[in-house]
């Protein structure tokens, strides 16, 4: 009998062992893939969209050639692999779609969802069709290049010995050869491609190869003019981090703080104006000024912290923009923008001075300027700010299947208002294509701190 108890033992704490590991195992399941309200319901339709009918190419304000590139510049930094062999792209019916990672890696995830709404359009999925891809590039308005490349950054920028380069750079260069090879780069030189660098960082060595191209960025603080600029490229939100504010009723009265600012205070380039300003507003009465990240619970905290506050500063930090101003808005907190580099959003359409304050830095830096500035600011004229801010929200939400003026809509506006423009470059520049080859030595100048960047 003690015999067999001795070997039951065992076997109980074996299993109780087992079961243990097993719900251990579940719960840290659970919690990884666990994500911010706003991040669910950006994802709700992922998994099992309703079938739509295809979109119509000669209806749609934009028709797109997208490149069958391989799955390493693109879903494949998301080690999805397809269910068949030899699939490039996800069946967004039946399959579902691969998901992002999360984090800060969200905020800079803008290649992403323009390409599922590409995907949607072919396939029959839900989608505005305001962009809609086509098989013959002869019928395209623009030429669209799938590269993931904020996420190729965030994921492969560093050496990995023995390697002696990056697996980001050695992307960005077979990218170059695959483009080079293209006729439909030779035809025009580049100069109808849409290339997405979100990331001020992304595309670090092809950016001045790639010149010519439509650049859909964040802003051009690390861009000489010559490589990127207002004229030929699109400037578009970030994603932001920080929940929506549903069902917001959180008016002047019920917004005790009267600013609101958490973030790293001390940054390089421009941002040296976060540190003046900090002295100058951190004792002032109703003003919230600290340090703040997005570790822990930053989010939680930013989040508390905005839907409590009259207005949210948005200052220039070691670029230009930041997903702050977008958390800002989509918590219906009024924006102080100080960024004297900034470039925002869909500006042609979208006048941001009936929901924002923008003053110059030169200004904000003078003792009591900008608290009797705000202070200044009527109830009812705040009130009108606020109302604004949730009627545009809509237009800094990126999501899947895209929705009617979303984010991913305005993209592709934005896009089909430079085609007269992209036609007119390809024009000119077929000119004396009779005569001679149709190539450009055209080179852009480098700017030093990309050239240090590079090293």
């Amino acid at each position: 009998m003690a015999a067999s108890a001795s070997c039951r033992s065992p076997l109980v704490w074996f299993f109780s062992l087992a079961a243990a590991l097993f719900f251990a195992s579940w719960y840290l399941l659970l919690d990884s893939a666990a994500a911010p309200a706003a991040l669910d319901a950006r994802r709700q339709g992922l998994r099992s969209p309703t079938p739509a009918t295809k979109c119509d190419p000669d209806k749609a304000l934009l028709r797109v050639y997208m490149y069958d590139l391989p799955l390493e510049f693109h879903f494949g930094l998301l080690d999805w692999k397809p269910a068949t062999g030899g699939a490039l792209w996800p069946d967004l019916l039946r399959r579902g779609v691969p998901e992002y990672p999360g984090g800060l890696n969200l905020q800079h995830s803008i290649e992403y969802w323009l390409t599922l709404d590409l995907l949607a359009s072919e396939q029959g999925a839900p989608t505005p069709c305001n962009a809609v891809r086509v098989r013959d590039p002869a019928r395209a308005d623009v030429v669209f290049v799938p590269f993931f490349a904020s996420l190729s950054f965030n994921r492969h920028s560093k050496v990995v010995p023995p390697a002696r380069t990056s697996e980001d750079r050695a992307l960005q260069r077979r990218l170059i050869e695959f483009l080079a090879a293209r006729p439909e780069w030779r035809r025009s030189g580049g100069r109808d491609h849409v290339v997405l660098a979100h990331h001020p960082n992304g595309m670090l060595d092809a950016r001045y190869k790639l010149w010519p191209c439509v650049f859909v960025l964040c802003d051009f603080g690390r861009y000489p003019h010559s490589v990127a600029n207002i004229d030929k490229d699109v400037i578009a939100p970030y994603l932001h981090m920080v929940d929506n504010f549903f069902n917001d009723t959180a008016g002047y009265n019920h917004r005790p703080t009267l600013l609101y600012f958490q973030g790293a205070i001390y940054r390089k380039d421009g941002g040296f104006i976060r540190q003046e300003l900090y002295y100058l507003l951190k004792d002032e009465k109703d003003v919230h000024f600290s340090f703040g990240s997005v570790a822990g619970n930053g989010i939680e905290q930013s989040t508390r912290g905005m839907r409590a506050s009259k207005f949210c500063l948005n200052i220039a930090g070691d670029t230009p923009s930041s997903n702050r101003l977008f958390d800002s808005i989509v918590s219906h907190c009024v924006p102080i923008i100080i960024s004297d580099e900034i470039e925002l959003p869909f500006e042609d359409v979208v006048d941001y001075s009936k929901f924002c304050i923008i003053v110059r830095g030169a200004d904000a830096v003078k003792k009591d300027f900008l608290i009797n500035l705000i202070k200044g600011i009527s109830q009812e004229e705040w009130t009108s700010m606020w109302n604004k801010l949730k009627e545009v929200e809509r237009h800094f939400e990126y999501q899947y299947p895209s929705q009617h003026d979303d984010a991913v809509q305005m993209i592709w506006k934005t896009i089909a208002r430079k085609v007269p423009s992209i036609r007119l470059k390809i024009n000119r520049l077929r000119r004396f294509s009779r005569f001679e080859a149709n190539k450009t030595n055209e080179s852009p100048a480098r700017s030093s701190w990309l050239q240090n960047q590079a090293r």
